[in-house]
């Protein structure tokens, strides 16, 4: 599907999607389990792909209040407030077929540590983007542990094998290319028999998301700790040597359920549309903005330093945001990858120049983003300097015009495109509009409320 987004005036409130991140791990957490309910999840194709892997192990996920069984992840509506999951009880059952995680990183790499769990073999594939991204470290801690875990092709890369069941022990890992490997072995080590111990080899990157792990493995029961090089805990991921997870756990969430937060790294897309569109003294506020372990909540400090006016109520879960004139700033996006594509749309717009550093881990996303961004912002007129860990983009330098861009089948391009789009005079064709639906299903439905003049076809 392609859009064509008009330059345009917003204003009014938008409420931001529930959090994917959150979601994936509940509805996972929710396997392991016995039993739980899931609040407010968000229901897209990427959390569907979790849903069927809990169906395939031998659980169930359905609408509460429904009946459960079968597929549930094909009959859950996108607009359910709750989703019931009966779980495998922490054993994975073997798979009757192979998992087909579709573009879903976190599924894979969280389902694939929940395979090495199960008493026999599961096999783990995706579509063609997913079957490009590295597995590699994950494989080699599993095997480390005593279970076959290959690429079937040998790369590193899905199809991926998995035969357990996994034990327990020790393992290091590297922290500088995905943190997904470790929320995955910390998810399953905690329903092991002898726990695991995990030890880094290289700093943490995107620590934020581990410490999102850390936080709903508390609230499922769960007991994970960070730890310095001297074994000692920590109070977060950022600047750990490693992580303890006890085995023998249960997962249970307190009264038999978990609400899911909303999600930061949507909340960019609408904060960053009100700084560079907002109607003259009107503002755009976001509902369903509680703060929580997301790092992806730097963007209100970020857009605030380029000079946007913004009011959060953090108790009310509100942002208001007011359209001004932007600056360039210097930003690390080490532990915070997803917001690259906001940050360099909105350097596209600002005023003097925006340098996005730490970034070469954000190139083994649905994408390789940074490439993506540069070469699609320049389309419209942007300049941008690409560098292995940086990407500069020269706000002075540019002046954006209506063009045709490609979404490269990545939900986080498409959607901050057409942030960029808001501010190009003409019209801006946004190809591939359809990939949305992996984390905020109805973005271009939100943004026609605020005033986006947005056509599909």
């Amino acid at each position: 599907m392609d859009v064509h987004v008009t330059r345009s005036e917003l204003r009014g409130t938008a409420r931001a999607p529930p959090s994917k991140s959150y979601t994936h791990r509940a509805l996972l957490a929710a396997g392991y389990s016995d039993g739980a309910t899931v609040e407010s999840p968000l229901i897209s194709a990427d959390t569907r792909a979790t849903a069927r892997a809990v169906t395939a192990f031998g659980g169930s996920v359905a609408p509460a209040g429904s009946e459960r069984g079968g597929d549930g992840a094909a009959a859950i509506p996108g607009d359910a407030d709750a989703i019931a999951v009966e779980g495998f009880g922490g054993r994975p059952a073997v798979p009757d077929d192979v998992i087909d995680c579709a573009n879903s990183g976190t599924t894979m790499r969280l389902v694939t540590a929940a395979a090495a769990l199960a008493d026999g073999t599961t096999v783990l594939t995706g579509d063609s983007s997913l079957r490009s991204r590295p597995q590699g470290p994950l494989l080699d801690a599993l095997g480390d542990l005593g279970v076959r875990a290959e690429s079937t092709r040998g790369n590193g890369q899905a199809p991926l094998v998995v035969s357990g069941p996994l034990e327990g022990g020790a393992v290091a890992i590297p922290g500088d290319v995905s943190s997904q490997y470790v929320t995955a072995l910390l998810m399953a080590g905690a329903v092991t028999d002898e726990g695991v111990e995990v030890e880094l080899t290289t700093d943490l990157k995107s620590a934020p998301y581990v410490d999102i792990t850390l936080e709903l493995l508390a609230d499922f029961g769960v007991e994970a700790t960070p730890v310095d090089a001297a074994g000692d805990p920590l109070d977060g991921a950022a600047g750990a040597a490693g992580f303890s997870v006890p085995g023998g756990q249960t997962y249970e969430p307190a009264g038999g359920s978990y609400a899911v937060p909303g999600d930061f790294s949507s909340i960019s897309y609408l904060l960053g549309a009100g700084a560079v569109a907002a109607a003259p003294g009107e503002a755009v506020r976001i509902e369903g903005a509680r703060p929580s372990a997301q790092g992806d909540a730097a963007i209100v400090e970020i857009v605030e330093e380029m000079g946007a006016d913004i009011e959060w109520d953090r108790e009310a879960g509100e942002i208001a945001v007011e359209r001004a004139d932007l600056s360039g700033v210097t930003v690390d996006v080490g532990d915070t990858p997803d917001l690259l594509p906001t940050i360099a749309a909105l350097g596209a717009v600002a005023d003097g120049e925006t340098r996005i550093e730490n970034c070469e881990h954000v190139r083994y996303k649905e994408t390789d983003r940074v490439a993506a961004m540069a070469e699609e912002l320049e389309k419209l007129g942007a300049e941008t300097t690409e560098e292995p860990d940086v990407l500069t983009v020269h706000g002075d330098a540019s002046d954006l015009t209506g063009a045709t861009v490609d979404g490269r089948h990545d939900h986080r391009i498409v959607m901050a495109l057409s942030v960029a789009a808001l501010a190009a005079e003409g019209t801006t064709t946004v190809r591939g509009a359809e990939h949305v639906d992996v984390s905020f299903p109805g973005f271009f439905e939100t943004m026609a409320d605020l005033g986006m003049t947005v056509d599909r076809d």
